[in-house]
């Protein structure tokens, strides 16, 4: 087996470095996996789609006892029928949009394992499955499946009616009644409801539009919608009714007249009629238009024309977006650096703004290449947008001044609507400039989006809204539309939200009034004109229709950039006065660099200089202790003594810069204590025996030598040798010691102690006056042991491949 192994041929023996090198690399990429645990977003649905996803946590609050009906999409993620179906559930979801007070769109993805007994508890054996769960339903319900029938927007959306109309008690409260109306409930209609416009759609008993426009109309207030059939001749007659379907709006007087719109549809009536006076929707404020006259912005409001493009707001969105969004990163690096010069790049292009706004994106352009730093700070880039350089003829406004992108409140529209028409704009002008790269501008704008716009949940949105759709662009002109679709998505999103401009409301852009041509009906369906919504915006954001109102003059516009780079200069140079005094004060105040060794010196001289003191005046006090009643006081052998404590405090360490540990309180255990205690008794009374052994040698020694007593003086007349301060702290300090650490340095059979300890005892902590601690040495010795193991890898590794290599050599 071994010499079959070895004939083996080189591309086997290459197969297995590979295979080696795979199980490596799958090894370190499990590993990391295990360790860093990714969230990935599963499913063919997100919460920009505006359908709600089901999950073990959320299904029994959604489904059960709910106040509206739900319709719920249960998939698989890897079904192929059920992808092909998603962008369908998705424009159904648009469609009905304003219907989620009655009735709402759901869906969970049955290939998730955690959600496996969800679809099981409910019967789902297939994909995909619709299922219509009526409102108030209850836990044991499995809802009502929807039977083979179309699968489209339309045929999707009339299913949906007609589960609504067979629903039984109770009724969803926001749902309003989809039944046909009499003429006897039209003439006692407004004693009973307090609406200003009452509509009347009359239809045939087969058409839906009735019902949808009842719905469409659910989140507004003064307005109601009725649905009568041609068969009701008394009404018919009495308006005089011709058409159908055909809208009338009815008052409380008896008056009536019929709505003109451009086609007899759905989505026409129900944008007419949303634009009524006095019709607004439910919990929004009604909007004051002498609001607008007076200074309820920080701007004066500014009159504009709403079908046209005004370049004030483009220089606005490139100063709040160059100068305030940016300043919001410090140091601009990685892909934010390319997003960066991928945006500045487009608007150098592509911008068609005046001569002296190019020349200056041009010059940061030319600018921004030249960097060759993997990073960028934005002061640098803040030098170049205000032109510190000093190229000639080019400036940017510093400062915003909305128009057509102005609010009725300061939170609404403005910079978000600026981003939207400049890349409008952008799209339009890379088309006319014959721009190579169709995805050049949308590309810039989905990594600006991405790396800095300010609102992060809505670079969230977009960024789900585009990563599967912008591939699809292959085009200039559709690059355009596909900016204007993405655009009305957002639209039908945020129709409604808090964010939403009362004044502006949020609509499908170009509404029928700015573009008629735009507008179609196939089916009984609104539909867009390709062809002429793309002439429309050629012709709506071309650089020739841009409007110049408002703009500041460029007089003006260099004069303000020059008092700004004088200012700057001035601070600049205040600054470096500042500082230069700065660093003057701090010679002055810093110490020569020997004065701080000299310092620690007489520091060090004045503390042994107060330990012989100390030592002096405890062994006076022992003396004294001794003449009146053979015994001192001692304080308990647990507790430091203050001037030992305060020495320690005061002591600093043998390594210069190195901080001083705080005192730690000390914990006395209970059993510690006794045993001290009985030891320090011992301690004392050897102390005692030996000092009495002592003092009689001493007695002899004077009696032989006598006057010799005399010659220390009166204090030691009584014959006794006196001992030096010194000893006398050692010998307290090594019973101190030896006390605290129960152990003993003499032998007991000897009957003595040690009385000073060795002065090599503690050498191997200190080495040329620095000291180490046990942690300087653990970290030493774990330092060595992983050089080792590091060594000995390095050593396997290559011993292993030399083996190959030679194995390799010896094949024929």
């Amino acid at each position: 087996m071994a010499r079959r192994c070895c004939r083996a041929t080189s591309r086997f023996t290459g197969e297995i470095h590979t295979h080696l090198r795979e199980s490596f690399i799958s090894t370190i990429v499990i590993f990391v996996c295990l360790t860093f645990p990714f969230t990935t977003e599963a499913g063919l649905y997100t919460a920009s789609d505006q359908i709600v996803i089901l999950s073990p946590d959320n299904v029994d609050s959604v489904l059960v006892n709910s106040t509206a009906a739900l319709v719920v999409e249960f998939y698989a993620s890897w079904c192929g029928h059920c992808i092909a179906f998603s962008p369908e559930w998705k424009r159904l979801a648009r469609d009905i949009k304003e219907w989620k007070p009655a009735v709402d769109l759901a869906a969970i993805d049955c290939a998730n394992e955690d959600n496996r007994p969800i679809c099981s508890r409910f019967g789902v054996k297939g994909y995909p499955t619709l299922k219509f769960f009526h409102a108030y339903s209850k836990p044991d319900s499995k809802g009502q499946g929807f039977r083979e029938g179309p699968r489209d927007v339309r045929g999707l959306r009339h299913k949906i009616i007609e589960k609504m109309e067979t629903h039984e008690e109770p009724w969803p409260p926001a749902c309003p009644p989809l039944e046909t109306a009499s003429k006897a409930e039209i003439d006692n209609f407004f004693e009973t409801n307090g609406v200003e416009h009452l509509a009347l759609i009359f239809e045939t008993s087969n058409s839906y539009v009735g019902r949808e426009v009842t719905l469409d109309l659910l989140q507004y207030e003064n307005i109601a919608v009725r649905r009568v059939l041609r068969t009701e001749e008394a009404l018919v007659a009495k308006l005089g009714v011709t058409d159908f379907p055909s809208c009338y709006l009815y008052y409380p007087s008896g008056n009536f007249t019929r709505l003109h719109v451009q086609n007899e549809a759905r989505t026409f009536y129900t944008y007419a009629l949303q634009r009524l006076p006095g019709v607004l929707r439910a919990g929004n404020p009604p909007p004051v238009t002498s609001d607008l006259l007076k200074n309820t912005t920080e701007d004066q409001w500014r009159p504009f024309n709403r079908s046209g493009v005004y370049m004030a707001d483009l220089e606005s969105t490139l100063h709040y977006s160059l100068r305030l969004e940016l300043a919001a990163h410090p140091v601009i690096k990685g892909e934010a650096l390319s997003a960066l010069q991928r945006y500045i790049s487009v608007l150098a292009k592509y911008f068609p703004g005046r001569p002296v706004v190019r020349n200056l994106l041009k010059s940061v352009d030319t600018w921004l290449k030249g960097q060759n730093d993997t990073e960028l700070s934005y002061s640098s880039l803040r030098d170049a947008l205000d032109n510190t350089a000093e190229v000639p003829d080019a400036a940017l406004p510093d400062g915003v001044r909305w128009v057509g992108c102005q609010g009725s409140k300061p939170h609404f529209r403005r910079y978000p609507c600026g981003m939207w028409i400049l890349f409008h704009v952008l799209t339009v002008q890379a088309e006319e400039a014959a721009g190579k790269d169709p995805q050049e501008v949308l590309q810039a704008m989905r990594s600006y989006v991405h790396s800095f716009f300010g609102c992060r949940p809505c670079a969230t949105h977009f960024e789900n809204m585009v990563k599967d759709s912008m591939s699809h662009v292959g085009t200039l002109s559709t690059a355009m539309l596909w900016l204007w679709s993405r655009h009305n998505h957002v639209n039908n999103r945020l129709a409604g939200a808090l964010s939403e401009d009362p004044h502006f409301p949020k609509i499908q852009w170009p509404s029928p009034e700015l573009c008629p041509s735009c507008h179609g009906v196939k089916n009984g369906e609104h539909t867009w004109n390709q062809e002429e919504l793309l002439t429309f915006l050629r012709s709506h954001f071309s650089s020739e229709h841009l409007l110049s109102d408002y703009l500041e003059k460029e007089a003006q516009l260099f004069s303000r950039q020059k008092e700004s780079l004088v200012a700057r200069q001035q601070e600049k140079e205040q600054e470096a006065k500042r500082g230069v005094e700065r660093r003057a004060r701090e010679a002055l105040v810093e110490p020569p660099p020997g004065q701080e060794e000299e310092e620690e010196e007489e520091e060090d001289e004045e503390e042994a200089q107060e330990e012989p003191a100390a030592a002096e005046e405890e062994v006076d006090q022992r003396a004294r202790g001794e003449q009146q009643g053979g015994k001192t006081s001692e304080p308990p052998t647990w507790v430091k003594p203050e001037a030992d404590v305060f020495r320690q405090s005061q002591r600093r360490p043998s390594i210069v810069g190195l901080k001083l540990r705080p005192p730690q309180e000390e914990i006395v255990d209970l059993d510690s204590f006794v045993n001290q205690h009985y030891k320090a008794n011992a301690l004392r009374a050897a102390a005692a025996g030996s000092s009495r052994v002592k003092r009689r040698t001493l007695q002899r020694q004077e009696e032989l030598q006598p006057g010799a007593g005399l010659e220390k003086g009166p204090g030691l007349g009584l014959g006794v040798q006196p001992v030096e301060p010194e000893d006398l702290l050692g010998q307290r300090n090594t019973l101190q010691k030896r006390i605290l650490t129960g152990q003993y340095t003499g032998s007991e059979e000897e009957g003595a102690l040690e009385m000073y300890p060795h002065p090599n005892k503690r050498r191997w902590m200190s080495f040329l006056s620095v000291g180490f601690s046990r942690l300087d040495i653990s970290l030493c010795v774990l330092l060595y042991f992983l050089s080792s193991m590091c060594l000995l890898a390095m050593y396997l590794f290559f011993k292993n491949r030399l083996r190959l290599r030679r194995a390799k050599v010896a094949l024929p």
